[in-house]
C-alpha cells in the first residue's frame, strides 16, 4: 500500500527542507499532500528566502485524513504559523495519540513540539540557535535524531534535509526501498540517527 504523508507549508517556510522533503517523499512513491497553513488561506506564497511555494490544498481540508507521517518544514516564520495553527497542532497531537511518525526540522522541534509540549520526554534536536527551547535532558546534538519510543524524528537545519528525508523514508519503508530512492541520486541512505538509549 502506498504511504500517504502530509507535508504543510507557511510563509516563512525554509525552502530548502520544504522542497527537498516533498521531492524525496515523491521520489519515495509516496503520496505527497502539500497543505496551506497560511492563515489567509492563500496557496501560494513566499518562502523564507523568497523562493516561491505553492500547496495542493489547504491544511483545514485534509484535517480529517490519515497519513502515515505528518512531516514538518522549519524556517523561523514558518514555525510560527505552525506554532498558532490550531488545526496543524492538532493533526500533529493526533498522529502522536495514534504512534504514528512525526518529523520537524530546524525551528519546527522547537516552535511547535516544545512550545505545545507535545513529546515533553522524548530526545530530539532542532536548529542549534533554538536549542534552549528543548529541555535539556531531551536534547541531543545530532543532525538527525530518532526517538523509537515515540516515533519522533527530528533534525537541525537545511544542511541536514537530505539524511533528514532520507531517514524517513527508512522509518515507513526499509533502508532496501531507501537504496532504490538514493542511488540514482548518487548519495547513500543513513542510519545516523540517535536512537533512545544510545549514548
Amino acid at each position: 500500500m502506498t504511504k500517504k504523508v502530509l507535508v504543510p507549508i507557511a510563509p516563512g517556510s525554509e525552502e530548502m527542507e520544504a522542497i527537498t522533503i516533498i521531492d524525496m517523499m515523491v521520489r519515495a512513491g509516496y503520496e505527497v499532500v502539500v497543505a496551506s497553513a497560511d492563515f489567509d488561506g492563500r496557496l501560494t506564497f513566499k518562502a523564507s528566502r523568497g523562493v516561491t511555494l505553492t500547496a495542493d490544498c489547504k491544511l483545514v481540508d485534509i484535517a480529517d485524513d490519515e497519513f502515515d507521517a505528518v512531516i514538518l518544514p522549519g524556517g523561523l516564520g514558518g514555525a510560527e504559523v505552525f506554532r498558532d495553527s490550531t488545526v496543524l497542532v492538532e493533526i500533529v497531537r493526533q498522529q502522536m495519540y495514534e504512534g504514528k511518525l512525526v518529523a520537524a526540522i530546524c525551528a519546527a522541534p522547537a516552535l511547535v513540539l516544545a512550545h505545545h509540549d507535545l513529546y515533553s520526554d522524548a530526545l530530539m534536536t532542532c536548529h542549534p540557535s533554538f536549542e534552549s527551547h528543548i529541555a535539556k535532558q531531551n536534547w541531543r546534538v545530532k543532525r538527525v535524531t530518532y526517538d523509537i519510543n515515540h516515533n519522533l524524528l527530528t533534525s537541525q537545519g537545511p544542511g541536514t534535509a537530505l539524511e533528514f528525508a532520507m531517514e524517513i523514508i527508512i522509518n515507513l519503508s526499509g533502508k532496501a526501498h531507501a537504496w532504490t530512492v538514493a542511488e540514482p541520486m548518487v548519495t547513500i541512505p543513513t542510519l545516523q540517527y540517535h536512537k533512545l538509549g544510545d549514548e
